[in-house]
């Protein structure tokens, strides 16, 4: 429940406007597609809790490891995951906002409004006459990032490292040890097996999902809407990619007996690619899926 009400809280974070799809797009497909991948996705999004409980269980605290490093790295990355939303939280309460004028990816000038205050600012972008006493911003975008409010998501991007490693530090401040050895004695009690089990079978359940919302009705859709089951668009580059670790990871967890603490750890690692196809893929690499 806390992992699940740290991703709702970081979902906040971003824009609630729903613009209607090109027409093209209007058809019964998009709910198919989106809510089955959904599904296998949130599915798969179990095993990797599963797993991240069985690994808080066996790995040993009491000396220094790269089992407890990578473990207090996730620890990390939902810190700042709770961070940013709380920041953003904070901020729109307060209806802060700060516009630039600055010349856009389509080489127009245009107005780039901010809800975070400006570490960095748009490349050659200045401040609108009525934001002149605003904070910042302490230094420009590179030239290269002029993408679709690329700066602005950049923004957003540093200030929940700055605000998770601010709620990190505090935390590990009151508990004067690492979060994940704080919360180890809380699962103690559990039975690893257990867990182990649990996840395993949340893949078989969620992978066929998966499989059938992200790849199979996805290249239908994309054959009734762009005349081609197959594009090598980013984010079918990535949903494939999600299909062939999982894949692998039955693979090797029924045919070489990969189970326990490695099972765990790809179980994270899968979890990791469909955040990154879920966030980077869609705000940062340009593709047909970027409509954002």
């Amino acid at each position: 429940m806390p992992i699940g009400i740290v991703i709702i809280a970081y979902a906040s974070v971003f824009p609630s406007e729903v613009s209607p799809l090109i027409p093209a797009l209007q058809t019964y497909w998009l709910q198919i597609h989106v809510i089955t991948t959904a599904i296998g996705q949130g599915i798969l999004g179990i095993g990797f809790i599963a797993a991240l409980i069985y690994l808080i269980r066996v790995v040993e605290q009491t000396t220094r490891s790269k089992q407890t490093f990578w473990l207090e790295t996730i620890m990390f990355i939902i810190t700042c995951a709770l961070g940013i939303a709380i920041t953003v939280g904070i901020f729109s309460a307060n209806q802060y906002s700060v516009t630039f004028n600055w010349i856009n990816e389509l080489d127009m000038e245009a107005e780039l409004q901010y809800e975070l205050p400006a570490i960095v600012g748009p490349y050659e972008g200045e401040l609108s006459s009525s934001d002149q006493g605003s904070f910042g911003p302490l230094f420009k975008a590179p030239g290269w990032m002029n993408g679709v409010e690329a700066p602005r998501k950049f923004n957003t991007f540093l200030w929940s490292i700055f605000s998770g490693s601010l709620l990190y530090f505090l935390v590990r401040l009151m508990l004067r040890k690492r979060i994940s050895a704080a919360i180890k004695p809380f699962v103690k009690n559990i039975s690893p097996q257990f867990f182990d089990e649990v996840s395993y079978r949340a893949i078989i359940i969620g992978f066929p999902i998966f499989t059938l919302g992200g790849l199979i009705f996805a290249m239908i859709w994309a054959q009734i809407a762009w005349t081609r089951f197959w594009g090598w668009d980013p984010k079918e580059v990535w949903a494939l990619i999600t299909f062939l670790f999982y894949a692998a990871y039955l693979h090797l967890r029924l045919s070489r007996g990969w189970h326990g603490e490695r099972s765990a750890w790809l179980l994270v690692i899968g979890f990791a690619i469909i955040m990154f196809n879920l966030l980077a893929v869609n705000l940062i690499i340009a593709g047909l899926h970027s409509y954002a």
